[in-house]
């Protein structure tokens, strides 16, 4: 996307009025504050459809499926999803491309007055969170799309995003993250996240510990929402790794969908577009998708940020695996869907983390990590991450290299050995954050 000079810095200026907001980390768990927000802009959020997608892993890439499928289907599609990797406009996707400079400029002009007056009558400001999510519907309603595609941003009662009145939502899995606001049990985190089950919905419910499971399913019963449940409705029924991603049979709600190839890697990402494939499903009724359209949907898909590979000769991968479920998912792709001779991890992660829990998943496939840290000042310091890492790895296995730029110097150095017939992968991998500034700087690297 050619950004001219005008626009950039109109954008970067609505950047900086965005995060000099309440931070994204700070909550205040209530949707009164955006409640207000949207019914004063005309509540842009109703003017269409939407799917709701939660849960605690998959969310994103899950968000990204339902979005392409659609598309694919013939509708004019926007997709909010968060965070972002590397420009806050990907949050924003219109018919599967970032927003347009110019649109949301349009989009903050129209709101920018009414965030003040907002924060006038509340004790709290409106945040970061609020703000972007207010600007995703008012882009939404005004360029106008058929259908909106929302992921949730933390939890799902008080979220932002829950103002919305979804003709589908979907779970996916639960697991601990976020504790800190959303409870310690997985019994508490799936009570939060229920939030979003709406009176007379439809439920979509990907795999789920037991004790998640039926926190979900009572609160379905409670309001009267249809639920369908992996496994038992529907299933991933077959996967076979393929060249670039693997080929999946999908046994839906309505039909069985053979020969689709997602361009993705790993078993988590099959069961995703299992779960995305029947949302698109519920969402238009009673009859069978059309199969090209799910093919061509499906290949469409990219998920930056997941089992993404983004250089060859040394193979990187960069995965935004950010708790334990997300790291063991990780571990087991990178074991069965990968030949590595030797993988070397790069890892950076937030304070707030269960960094001892990652580490222990990743452990039994890394040979070697170096442990980093990001420019967030939510990151650990590496020194820190440093005496983690050494207690699961053992001092021998564990580097640190305090900057993570000169950590991905010296993963790829280490990497590139002529004289042996090794092959090297490296893994970069902790937070998002980790990971979007490990993509910018790649990208960079390697093309001069």
């Amino acid at each position: 996307m050619i950004i001219s000079p005008d626009d950039q810095e109109r954008i970067d200026a609505i950047e900086q009025a965005l995060l000099a907001r309440w931070p994204e980390i700070r909550i205040a768990p209530t949707t009164a504050r955006i409640a207000a927000l949207v019914d004063i802009l005309g509540s842009p959020q109703l003017t269409y459809p939407t799917i709701h997608i939660g849960g605690t892993n998959g969310k994103t890439t899950t968000t990204r499926m339902i979005d392409a499928l659609l598309f694919a289907h013939g509708l004019r599609t926007g997709c909010f999803t968060s965070p972002h990797l590397e420009v806050y406009l990907e949050r924003i996707a219109i018919n599967g491309q970032p927003i347009d400079p110019k649109a949301l400029i349009f989009a903050y002009n129209d709101i920018a007055a009414y965030l003040d007056l907002i924060d006038s009558k509340f004790p709290d400001p409106i945040s970061f969170f609020e703000a972007i999510t207010a600007l995703g519907f008012v882009a939404f309603a005004e360029h106008p799309v058929d259908v909106a595609v929302i992921e949730v941003g933390m939890g799902g009662e008080w979220d932002a995003t829950n103002v919305i009145d979804a003709d589908v939502s979907v779970i996916m899995p639960i697991g601990f993250d976020h504790m800190e606001y959303l409870g310690h049990t997985l019994h508490e985190i799936a009570s939060t996240k229920a939030g979003i089950i709406k009176e007379g919905g439809f439920i979509v419910l990907a795999q789920q510990e037991p004790e998640a499971a039926k926190e979900l399913i009572r609160k379905a019963a409670e309001v009267g929402a249809d639920v369908v449940r992996e496994g038992i409705e529907y299933s991933l029924a077959s996967r076979a790794v393929a060249v670039g991603g693997q080929l999946i049979t999908i046994k839906g709600i309505q039909d069985t969908y053979e020969d689709i190839f997602l361009p993705l890697h790993g078993k988590h990402q099959a069961s995703n577009a299992a779960s995305a494939l029947v949302a698109v499903e519920a969402f238009f009724g009673e009859q069978p998708l059309d199969i090209e359209a799910v093919r061509a949907g499906f290949a469409a898909v990219t998920s930056p940020g997941r089992c993404e590979v983004v250089h060859r000769d040394p193979t990187i991968i960069l995965d935004a695996a950010h708790n334990p479920h997300g790291a063991k998912a990780l571990a087991e792709t990178l074991a069965n869907e990968f030949n590595f001779d030797e993988i070397v991890a790069v890892v950076g992660v937030f304070a707030d983390k269960d960094a001892t829990g990652i580490l222990q998943e990743l452990e039994p496939v890394v040979d070697h990590v170096i442990v980093t840290q990001s420019s967030s000042d939510r990151a650990m310091p590496s020194g820190e991450l440093e005496k983690i890492a050494s207690r699961v790895f053992g001092d021998d296995r564990v580097f640190e290299v305090g900057g993570l730029h000169a950590a991905l110097d010296r993963a790829v150095k280490d990497a590139l050995r002529p004289l042996s017939e090794d092959t090297i992968g490296i893994i970069v991998t902790g937070s998002v954050v980790t990971v979007g500034e490990a993509r910018t700087y790649i990208r960079k690297r390697f093309s001069q």
